[in-house]
């Protein structure tokens, strides 16, 4: 029996490492907000906002959502993580046509420290592409945007955005190891909600003035209390298959049969499937925002092309929804591989009680896993229509 002394020290040491890295992620946050503020050389701030105006539905507008609004600001930071997404979507789909990196994820953690160092290479390749558009692409935005373009300003500019990029990425690589969750998926959310402050006050604003009533204000509160409450209902459920172990003896020890279950996820895709869905949809109509201005036919079919692709208007939720639903599909393929989970089970000895191991217990998984996958995807599209629709009726 423990002591009860060591059992408090032990309580108080748990405390202790729990404070620890709580106050580890407090302090990267701040760091990661202070960052947000440090501007690159060179921009007008004024101008900036002028260019921002115009930019609020298209894809820049989302891209500063997920940057904490870093990149309105033309902040080091404006790049945000959106490199290591993309490069670890990137590798997520390598390893499933390349031989290579299929075999690594096998081969455990060392495995998974080389995948991590290609995902390190392709984030720092794509963000010095993506710098290199940016920083060539500003002083064509706006007149005056840049005070002085010119090659001190591109060099500038390009190893300003490239090291707060890898610098967020090492941010979220540490916060992952010695504080607490996933690094990269908190920096994500403290992006999106850094924007809530401003987005509250604009709607009280938009009530204190008349535009909007008090009763759609609060009905707007009580759907996003219940939106809220619906998301952590179906993130924390579960579809769990029986499994069961038979008798086995290992040396002259016996192990009698145990039964567990195999967990699956309603929403195994995550957050995924809209971001992809909205990068898609919103791209074109931000190249017809930037190449639309001016005169004639071919800029007025742009500038229509912007209008009808924007949040909000009937043909971007169509197409929002449809590929929220096609992008939850391919991307739990991609992460989950029935087949291989059947061969794991087999191997270990573990069936499905009624369904024979192997190819059988793979299709029946796999029907499983796509039941699951459409109920999924259709929460994922309601809950990311919700905003679409209060933006259609009460303009917030």
């Amino acid at each position: 029996m423990a002591k009860p002394g060591l059992e408090s020290n032990r309580a108080q040491g748990g405390t202790s490492e729990l404070r620890r890295r709580l106050l580890f992620v407090l302090g990267a946050l701040i760091v990661f907000r202070a960052g947000s503020f440090v501007p690159i050389p060179g921009i007008d701030a004024a101008v900036l906002a002028q260019l921002f105006d115009q930019q609020k539905d298209t894809i820049v507008a989302m891209f500063n959502m997920f940057s904490g609004g870093a990149l309105e600001r033309a902040s080091i930071f404006a790049l945000g993580i959106m490199p290591y997404i993309s490069a670890s979507i990137i590798m997520q789909l390598a390893s499933v046509v390349h031989p290579r990196l299929a075999e690594l994820k096998k081969e455990g953690e060392s495995g998974r420290r080389k995948i991590s160092q290609y995902t390190r290479w392709g984030t720092l390749i794509l963000a010095t592409f993506q710098s290199i558009g940016i920083a060539t692409g500003l002083p064509n935005m706006m007149p005056g945007l840049v005070i002085d373009p010119g090659p001190a300003f591109y060099f500038t500019a390009i190893v300003s955005l490239v090291t707060g990029t890898m610098f967020l990425m090492w941010l979220g690589e540490q916060i992952t190891e010695r504080g607490i969750g996933n690094g990269i998926s908190i920096l994500i959310f403290t992006g999106i909600v850094a924007g809530l402050p401003s987005a509250i006050g604009q709607t009280a604003e938009q009530a204190r003035q008349g535009d909007l009533h008090l009763l759609v204000l609060l009905l707007i509160g009580v759907i996003v209390i219940a939106v809220t409450a619906f998301v952590v209902f179906v993130e924390r459920g579960q579809r769990r298959i029986v499994v069961n172990y038979a008798k086995r003896q290992q040396g002259r020890k016996v192990f009698a049969a145990q039964s567990t279950h195999l967990p699956l996820k309603v929403n195994m895709a995550g957050v995924i499937p809209p971001i992809f869905a909205s990068s898609i949809i919103l791209f074109p109509g931000t190249i017809a925002t930037w190449f639309g201005q001016g005169e004639g036919m071919v800029a007025n079919f742009l500038q229509e092309l912007s209008l009808t692709l924007s949040p909000g208007q009937p043909l971007y939720v169509m197409l929002y929804a449809a590929a929220i639903i096609f992008f939850c599909f391919f991307y739990t393929a991609l992460v989950f591989n029935p087949r291989e989970t059947a061969d794991n089970l087999k191997k270990s000895g573990a069936f499905i009680p009624g369904i024979r191991p192997g190819e059988q217990t793979s299709r029946y998984i796999d029907k499983v896993m796509t039941r699951l996958t459409l109920a999924g995807a259709l929460y994922i599209t309601l809950v990311c229509l919700v905003p679409e629709f209060m933006m259609i009726i009460w303009n917030v």
